[in-house]
């Protein structure tokens, strides 16, 4: 059966919706082939991921950048994970296999830099980004619910689809 991990930091009201929401959609009952994994960023591991056919990430937007949490999953587990850095130490472009990734973010005034922080160490893992980035500022409306569930559901239907 397919892995779908969901590794998130969601300490707010708006980011714990929008995570309940792309857990919703990627346990939609049209889809039940796929195994649902749910881990907070401080808790989640390479061990996570190496068993993980997709991953779906969430973070918040803090000071420009991707939540502390994410990072520090992404610093403990990255070279563990397949990561690949170039000689000077920046992230190289990964080779070997694509595991499919979506992301969320919930910002108050700008995801912009969180968004490009996270796709940056994305684009070093041996990963493909499946769906658009879903980036809400402010409050959580309904359509921002029902596109995390669709971004839940995306993934799910990807390792459904290929399982």
């Amino acid at each position: 059966m397919p892995r779908l991990l969901v590794v998130h930091h969601s300490p707010t009201r708006s980011l714990q919706r929008l995570t309940e929401a792309v857990l919703a959609g990627a346990g939609t009952e049209e889809i039940d082939d796929v195994e649902v994994t749910v881990r907070a960023a401080l808790e989640a591991g390479a061990d996570d991921v190496l068993a993980a056919d997709g991953i779906l990430l969430g973070t918040s937007a803090n000071f420009g950048y991707m939540s502390g949490a994410l990072k520090h999953f992404f610093d403990s587990s990255f070279l563990a994970i397949g990561g690949s850095l170039s000689d000077d130490g920046s992230g190289a472009p990964a080779t070997g296999g694509k595991k499919p990734f979506g992301l969320w973010v919930h910002g108050r005034y700008d995801t912009t830099g969180a968004v490009r922080s996270v796709l940056a160490i994305t684009g070093a893992l041996p990963w493909r980004q499946a769906a658009p980035v879903l980036e809400v500022m402010g409050d959580v409306a309904a359509d921002d619910v029902e596109a995390a569930v669709e971004l839940g559901a995306t993934l799910a239907a990807l390792l459904s689809a290929a399982g």
